[in-house]
């Protein structure tokens, strides 16, 4: 049965759940609190590789709860018809532990990463509840559209939030941290006040089940979880997605966690460089997610994700080499870049397959997922995003101890290679026959 396109103000209200919870995952994962972290709280200085190592190991541990309960919590939202409340759960857990992170001092590591991995299990959950609904949503066909203008809005959602508290906050010293200390509870409102419209008008579609005598939530959800590993065979195209996914979110977890740390450690940007770099990397990756978004639609999801990664395998050497690149530069023009600046043109390519990557994987789960199995396969698909994000960041913190961060991040180029190896066995058109077939079942 094709599937309707939803009424406009619903799918904005969905799309701006993407724009409230970029303000999390920007201020307090990639830019700002990212930044924060090792130089003021742990304060190794000079290489910081005990920060950095205790920043991936928060953000692992997170991810392993996901990966724990995300699948059954998906499957119980399905069996309930209830993702709309587990949605608001995940908005309130995130918004009242990243305010939380207000109370946190220089040397109070145990506490700011108990505060991390609290605030980082809302927004995970939360990432991939409010991805469930994107099959209600339209038909296959739009689903890249949809995903890549939600996609897209969210990173306008993160250049607001990041805009307000660089404004705030002034510099990341520890004289200034009384002004720091408001990097947790300014974007903890932004995130509570911008989420408010997805409830207002996002609907919920599904219809709830009874619950069997002598039976609870946790073993339905167990039992759907397990069903569907029985008809695995049925989704082929998706489990092998999976595996391309999880390569490429490793990839993308130790970009979206690391990219400040490494302007800041290894190029030694200067406040202006960093907040310019923000800037042209939202605004890349908005347009790439939208422009992507139209491609998806016309040349194929699959295809268009392949391209993506190409993009940033030669975004990960261009970082590598941002040093000798100037130098090439400067020699062949006779100019006088510096490499903050070469650092910033490479931010434009990284940008453009930052939100682009991220929306065609997003859509992909969803072209290949029944109705009926949306919360579950979308706890699937944070399932294998979070074990990558773990798999990618100890490694890179584990490569970086020893290595160095610059020779580390050629790590990722790899995973990002082995992504595409995988994506080549998957056939687009056979996953979308397989999500009918099931439907009509």
């Amino acid at each position: 049965m094709q599937r309707e396109r939803a009424p406009l103000k619903e799918i904005f209200g969905w799309a701006m759940f993407d724009f409230a919870n970029s303000s999390y995952t920007t201020v307090i994962v990639t830019v700002v609190f990212s930044v924060i972290f090792p130089r003021i709280i742990v304060g190794d200085a000079p290489e910081y590789r005990t920060g950095n190592f205790l920043w991936s190991l928060s953000l692992s541990i997170s991810y392993l709860v996901i990966v724990l309960t995300a699948p059954v919590i998906g499957a119980i939202m399905d069996y309930t018809a209830s993702k709309k409340r587990y949605l608001f759960y995940s908005y309130i857990l995130t918004v009242v532990s990243t305010i939380a992170l207000y109370i946190v001092e220089p040397g109070n590591i145990l506490l700011a990463m108990l505060l991390i991995i609290i605030s980082n299990i809302g927004f995970s959950y939360g990432e991939s509840f409010v991805s469930s609904f994107l099959p209600d949503l339209g038909p296959q066909e739009d689903l890249g559209k949809i995903s890549g203008f939600a996609w897209g809005l969210g990173y306008f959602g993160g250049l607001t939030s990041t805009a307000l508290v660089l404004a705030v906050i002034g510099d990341i010293t520890i004289e200034n941290y009384e002004k720091l200390k408001l990097v947790g509870p300014i974007t903890g409102i932004f995130f509570l006040l911008a989420g408010i419209l997805t409830f207002l008008f996002l609907k919920e579609r599904g219809i709830p089940k009874a619950l069997p005598e002598n039976k609870n939530y946790i073993e339905i959800g167990w039992g759907r979880v397990l069903q569907t590993f029985k008809e695995i065979q049925d989704f082929k195209d998706l489990m092998i997605f999976f595996i391309s996914l999880f390569f490429s979110q490793a990839g993308l977890a130790i970009v979206i966690s690391f990219a400040f740390i490494y302007g800041d450690q290894i190029i030694h940007w200067s406040k202006s460089t960093m907040a310019l770099m923000f800037i042209i990397t939202q605004f890349t990756a908005a347009f790439g997610a939208f422009i992507f978004g139209f491609l998806q639609d016309k040349i194929g999801s699959l295809r268009t994700y392949i391209y993506t990664l190409i993009i940033w395998i030669l975004s990960i050497f261009a970082i590598y080499y941002t040093e000798e690149l100037t130098n090439i530069l400067n020699q062949s023009f006779s100019i006088n870049l510096s490499i903050e600046k070469v650092f910033l043109i490479v931010g434009c390519l990284a940008g453009l397959g930052l939100g682009a990557t991220q929306s065609a994987g997003r859509a992909i789960v969803g072209i290949f997922s029944p109705e009926s199995k949306s919360g579950e396969f979308f706890g699937f698909w944070g399932l294998a995003g979070k074990l990558s994000s773990i798999f990618g960041l100890l490694g890179l913190g584990i490569l970086q101890h020893y290595l160095g961060l610059k020779n580390a991040v050629l790590f990722t180029a790899i995973l990002f290679v082995l992504s595409i190896v995988v994506a080549y066995f998957v056939n687009e058109e056979r996953g979308k026959k397989s999500a009918i077939e099931h439907e009509g079942e």
